[in-house]
């Protein structure tokens, strides 16, 4: 449901574009790994994916459930919450590998959180976390990565430069394009796999940025 939602809400504030190098059918439980800058990427990945026939669970930071309504439909569609810095972060890790192993697909950030950067330019991703590696080699998941942007020109900064660029943004009409690279298997060792998927990531985010404008061909 809460896919269905951002799919109908998502090109009311701006345009969204999507390409992909996944050629095949990709098998059951396979694992997305996108970049994360802005409070609207989600919205704008998910919906970038739903165009695709892809639904995956989405690892997001456990403050979203507490907001009512958000909450339950974040439960309801089997999303996991992740308890940063907390003595339960680590039962996220379980969870997701519980859903791939169930032939559900997995979303996670990399960077396990959002850039401190206050303006709305682009920027690679930052450096990735590893328990996007520890994840691929406990289940065995094929990892596809996902680069996005122009996000940040909906939603970035101050809590109320995030308010009205979302206020603004139907009338602005910002371009956001998602780009899926080709699926991959991550090297088993932790540092490598972790390095690997940062690499195909940013390569990922360089064809979303430039199809938006923020990059040079």
């Amino acid at each position: 449901m809460l896919s269905r939602a951002v799919s109908a809400l998502t090109p009311l504030f701006g345009r969204l574009t999507v390409t992909s190098e996944i050629k095949l059918r990709l098998p059951a439980g396979t694992l997305f790994v996108a970049n994360h800058d802005s409070m609207a990427d989600p919205a704008v990945v998910m919906a970038a994916l739903r165009q695709l026939d892809l639904e995956p669970v989405v690892m997001a930071t456990a403050g979203l459930w507490r907001i009512p309504l958000l909450g339950k439909a974040l439960s309801r569609d089997g999303h996991i919450p992740v308890h940063r810095r907390t003595a339960h972060a680590a039962l996220a890790l379980d969870a997701a590998a519980e859903a791939l192993a169930g032939g559900r697909h997995v979303l996670i950030y990399g960077e396990g959180g959002l850039p401190r950067r206050k303006d709305a330019a682009p920027a690679a991703p930052e450096p990735f976390r590893t328990g996007l590696a520890r994840l691929a080699r406990a289940s065995g998941a094929m990892v596809v990565p996902v680069g996005h942007a122009g996000a940040r020109r909906i939603a970035s900064g101050s809590a109320a430069k995030q308010l009205a660029g979302a206020l603004t943004a139907p009338v602005r009409r910002p371009h956001c394009h998602v780009h899926l690279g080709a699926p991959l298997r991550l090297p088993a060792e932790t540092e490598r796999g972790t390095a690997a998927a940062r690499l195909a990531v940013t390569t990922a985010w360089r064809t979303a940025a430039r199809a938006v404008g923020e990059l040079q061909r």
